[in-house]
């Protein structure tokens, strides 16, 4: 078809990888099943930069269900490569093993307490559970993940600069609770805004247009 760029969403970690050998379009991950999601990376940070002046030495805490989100692995790498000390918090079943090894470059903790994950955080990046790739109930119910891990108004309250962020969509009630969705210093809808202009800025520089071309 002669197509320029394609951007490809796929169940299978390693799709768009494959894809680059079978044709010589520009390919783009949208994400690729449990294992990135560069474009939710970069609008992340660029949210992050709206709200603090430097990504490094932020300290950003990551919440949920790491094992299965590719928006958790994204973050970490471009969080890391600018410096900022990133913390991996959720249920011992929700935190995959190779993740301990990252903790060996010094930027990375990982922990299986909220309370420590929002200490001295800057950044607390909540993730949704996702069900449906887990194949199995990895938790007793919803309400006592909510109790363990969920974002709450008191945690606002004793965390007076704690900015929220989630990639979405939100389950209200489980990663976080409503009134921390809804809070002025949650800042969702900015990520969903940034994430129209990096995904427009991706699409203009990888077509090879550059300042002063149309």
């Amino acid at each position: 078809m002669k197509i320029d760029m394609v951007v490809i969403r796929h169940r299978s970690a390693g799709a768009p990888h494959f894809l680059t050998q079978c044709v010589d379009a520009v390919i783009i991950n949208a994400g690729d099943g449990a294992h990135e999601h560069p474009t939710q990376g970069l609008l992340d940070i660029l949210t992050m930069t709206d709200c603090f002046p430097t990504i490094k030495g932020l300290n950003v805490s990551i919440i949920g269900d790491i094992m299965h989100s590719r928006v958790a692995r994204s973050d970490v790498f471009g969080l890391t490569a600018l410096g900022a000390n990133v913390t991996l918090c959720g249920p011992r079943p929700f935190l995959p093993v190779e993740l301990e090894r990252l903790t060996d470059r010094g930027a990375i903790r990982v922990t299986t307490r909220l309370e420590e994950a929002l200490d001295d955080c800057d950044v607390a990046m909540a993730l949704r559970i996702q069900i449906e790739r887990q194949g199995r109930q990895l938790f007793p119910s919803l309400r006592e993940y909510h109790e363990q891990f969920g974002i709450r108004r008191e945690h606002m309250d004793r965390y007076k600069d704690l900015v929220i962020m989630h990639p979405g969509p939100v389950n209200r009630g489980v990663e976080l609770a409503s009134d921390v969705v809804d809070h002025e210093r949650a800042v969702i809808l900015n990520q969903v805004t940034n994430g129209v202009a990096v995904r427009m800025a991706v699409l203009y520089l990888l077509s090879g247009f550059r300042d002063g071309e149309v």
